[in-house]
């Protein structure tokens, strides 16, 4: 927390932000999402070594220096591969493994300090007889969901697929389930729609050469050995990836993903994923310069629009990623407001479930999730293929997205007593403004900005989307 006080206290960004419809933005002033309250709340249900890993993946990390990491001559896309991804807007995060039976987190493992031969007799339990791939894509696509990233194994090490590069051979094929899940996952996916991501993790607690990779080589370089095996049967043998999502790039539990760069050789082994996967879209965390920037957790998002990709991974059970039966369930309004932030500051975001042991995503989970999907039912014009702007987002009132001749307005939450809102001038001529969907909403626009008048108006109970109507001058 010193680090960021200091940041704070320090920085001072300027930067241009151009559109497609010729709209500059001048950003001046800090661009840093705070670390709130909530935050504060889940580290405090953490290991340090979790909170730790929790910290290093915040988008704050990246605002202190964009770009964190290795790159090299085509490592990352250029901009125009990346529209798909962040045309998408909301993903489905899925947590889940060995950790689902004793329920209490994906890190139980390495915080209860359970040796890797106890912790590995878990697998003799893992059957799970009403796993549905298929369920999990429908459920995804009911809240609105455009792609999903599974967790194809964890800092435990287990693999959800049939592994030979598994050290030990410690993957589901090896279980009483005897089923390669990542095969049923990407089939689902594609057969729903739906793009195809993959979460790996190079960590895994069971080698000690993780924790000193200079003080024992041989075994960190079976760690290393593993991953780069893993990570191209992954992208060998399931068909076109979509996304990548790395987790866990960092030695030790110290320092971060970048510092790691020396061991993981990234650039080498994402020319690897590339060999088979041109247009793979990579996150940052192997150490090399992603194609979009990671905020992880559930601390509100603030400030004003991000000027590069980037990507809010936070959790719907707040208690932990992977299946927990201590699960606090976010709040319908809190997940709206969280995704509507997001987009209004230009990124995407992952929203995580943790299926059971049965691999069932619980009933609460599924119902808030299908909440969702009806406010994006109703709202999702202004929120898909959409782009941050013209306007600045105003911290819990409103921000803005665009696309066309639309701009699109998200009204958070109506400060007591405002019958109207002023907005900042544009260069586009304001034809007409409505509620999505819904009745007119008077205006005027002068030199000084665009008056609303909001004393007529329904409101939504979640956010409110206006939709004002422009042409060019």
């Amino acid at each position: 927390m010193a680090a960021l006080a200091n940041y704070l206290n320090s920085s001072n960004f300027e930067t241009k932000m151009i559109y497609k419809r010729k709209i500059t933005i001048k950003v001046t002033g800090l661009l840093l999402i705070l670390l709130s309250h909530s935050f504060a709340v889940k580290s405090q249900q953490m290991g340090d070594a979790e909170k730790k890993s929790m910290e290093k993946g915040t988008i704050y990390t990246a605002l202190k220096g964009a770009g964190q990491g290795v790159s090299g001559p085509g490592s990352n896309l250029p901009p125009e591969k990346m529209q798909w991804w962040e045309d998408q807007k909301f993903g489905m995060f899925i947590h889940w493994g060995l950790y689902a039976i004793p329920a209490t987190g994906e890190w139980t493992m390495f915080n209860q300090k359970i040796p890797a031969e106890e912790y590995a007799r878990l697998a003799g339990q893992f059957d799970p007889k009403h796993f549905s791939a298929a369920e999990w894509a429908r459920v995804a696509k009911e809240a609105g969901m455009k792609y999903m990233v599974m967790v194809s194994r964890h800092h435990d090490g287990f693999a959800l697929w049939n592994s030979p590069s598994s050290y030990r051979h410690f993957d589901s094929w090896e279980t009483a389930a005897h089923r390669d899940f990542v095969k049923e996952y990407t089939d689902a996916c594609r057969k729903a729609g739906l793009h195809v991501g993959i979460y790996y993790s190079p960590l895994d607690w069971r080698f000690p050469g993780y924790f000193d990779p200079k003080g024992l080589p041989d075994n960190a370089a079976l760690l290393k050995k593993q991953t780069y095996g893993q990570v191209e049967e992954l992208m060998k043998n399931y068909g076109k990836i979509d996304i990548l999502w790395y987790d866990g790039g960092w030695l030790a539990h110290k320092g971060s993903d970048a510092d790691a760069a020396w061991f993981w050789e990234p650039l080498k082994l994402n020319a690897m994923v590339r060999s088979y996967n041109p247009d793979v879209v990579i996150n940052p965390r192997s150490g090399m310069v992603g194609d979009f920037q990671t905020d992880e957790g559930g601390a509100d998002v603030k400030g004003p629009i991000i000027p590069f990709p980037w990507e809010k991974c936070l959790n719907l059970n707040s208690t932990s990623w992977g299946y927990n039966r201590a699960q606090q369930l976010m709040p319908l309004k809190q997940i709206i407001d969280m995704l509507v932030n997001t987009v209004d500051r230009g990124g995407n975001m992952l929203l995580n479930v943790g299926p059971d042991p049965d691999g069932v995503i619980p009933p609460t989970h599924v119902e808030r999730l299908k909440e969702v999907g009806q406010w994006l039912a109703k709202n999702g014009e202004g929120i898909y293929q959409t782009r941050p702007g013209p306007f600045q987002p105003v911290d819990d009132f409103y921000g803005a997205t665009y696309r066309g001749n639309n701009i699109y307005i998200h009204l958070l939450k109506i400060p007591e007593g405002t019958a109207v809102i002023k907005l900042p001038p544009t260069r586009q001529i304001i034809t007409a403004c409505t509620v999505l969907h819904g009745e007119k909403v008077k205006f005027q626009q002068d030199a000084t900005g665009i008056t609303l008048d909001l004393a007529t108006m329904q409101l939504d109970s979640l956010v409110t989307t206006l939709v004002l109507k422009t042409k060019d001058r």
